[in-house]
Parts: C-alpha cells; structure tokens; sequence
C-alpha cells in the first residue's frame, strides 16, 4: 500500500532529513515551507506553505487533495525560535512565536481532518523539552511550545474515534544549523545530534500499529542545555 506523508518545515534542519529519511522509506512526502527544498525526488512534493495564514494552509491542502485523499503520516514540525530575555523581548516577536509554533499547526490540525485514514494516521509532533521545562531567554518558544502541547492534548479527544496515533516528540537542544543564526554561543557537543533524534523519530514510526509513544523526552547524556 502506497504510503502517504505530510511534512511541515522540510525545507532545512530537522524537516529536511524527516522528509528523506520517509522518501528513503517508500512514502510519497508532500513537503511544505515558505522557501522549498533542495530534495529531488519522484515521489517528493515541494508545496509553498506559510502556517501562519490560513489562505495558505488551505491552499496547500488543495494540493495535496490533487494527488491523493489519504494521508497516513503527519509530521507537525515547523516552529521559529528567537533568543532573549522577557524584558528585552518584543511584542511582535513574542507574537510572532504563537502564530507560527502554536496557531500554525492549530490550522494544520484544522484542515487535515478530511483526510485521517481511521487507525492508520499518526501524527507525530516535533515539540522540545521546552514544552515542559522553562529555559531562560525563550519566553515566546516555551509558551507556544506549551500551548501547541495542550492543543495536541484536547485533539487526541476530539479524534478518539478515528483511533489516530499521536506522538509528541520532546527533544532538549539539537545542534542544527538554526543555532548558527541565534546569536549566543552554546557548547554543541553537548546537544543531540541529527542522526541521534532520527533514530528516534523512525524507531517510532517504525512500531507496530497496536502500540502508541504519547510523549517521549530525550536529551544527551549530560541533561539539559543551560
């Protein structure tokens, strides 16, 4: 049976090796981001989606229904990050950070739903270990992280009877490219590496259908990031 995958964020860090890892796997991976992807794939889609506008949320779904109306895996992974503290912080930028890591995949969530394939669909949501562990100077990511988590908790009701699996993935630091632009030096070995959260991601994935992950934590071996 042909597989089907919705990414969010594919075009760079953590999305990017997601959506190969799932091409790499057999699956048809409908890709969305603001700025595309170097991926060159038969079985890639490379769809222009901006979470934050619900314009843009539908008209990727649009697209997504030309080629097919089942969608077995969704990854919810798209999300911003700045760095400073609440008082130096902006508004806008503390704004910024709900719209796209917690009312983006609010919409996401929104306009899947025709397209949940009953005890088949799983939803696996990149979170961090900031939706439960306050670091200083990410006031706005722990708070949309925190939110995006409780919206995923009230959806896992809503959706019981579709019998869809969810897993919230909760890393602590990943030492991905997004640390080049944050403008503060942090000791990088002491972070995950890509390749250490992939062997989760798919370990997951790759579990039977009966068992369910709701949430799993995981750090390197020297604990939080601080």
């Amino acid at each position: 049976m042909e597989k089907t995958a919705i990414v969010t964020g594919s075009s760079s860090g953590l999305g990017l090796e997601i959506s190969q890892s799932l091409l790499d796997q057999g699956f048809t991976v409908f890709g969305g981001s603001r700025s595309g992807t170097s991926i060159e794939h038969d079985n890639f889609y490379d769809v222009e989606l901006d979470i934050t506008s619900e314009e843009s949320v539908m008209e990727f779904y649009e697209t997504v229904r030309e080629f097919t109306e089942d969608i077995h895996l969704f990854v919810n992974n798209a999300g911003i990050c700045h760095m400073s503290p609440v008082i130096e912080m902006s508004t806008s930028v503390f704004e910024e950070h709900l719209a796209t890591n917690t009312v983006g995949p609010f919409l996401m969530f929104k306009y899947l739903a025709p397209f949940i394939v009953p005890t088949e669909t799983h939803i696996i949501s990149v979170l961090s270990a900031a939706a439960h562990y306050g670091y200083p100077n990410v006031s706005g990511y722990s708070a949309s992280k925190f939110g995006q988590r409780g919206l995923i908790e009230s959806l896992k009701k809503e959706w019981k009877n579709h019998q869809v699996r969810f897993t919230n993935l909760c890393p602590g630091a990943i030492d991905t490219p997004l640390w080049d632009k944050m403008g503060m030096t942090f000791a990088r070995d002491k972070m995950l590496s890509i390749d250490e959260f992939m062997s989760v991601f798919n370990f997951v994935l790759n579990s039977p259908r009966r068992i369910q992950f709701p949430e799993i934590t995981f750090l390197n071996k020297d604990g939080f990031l601080e």
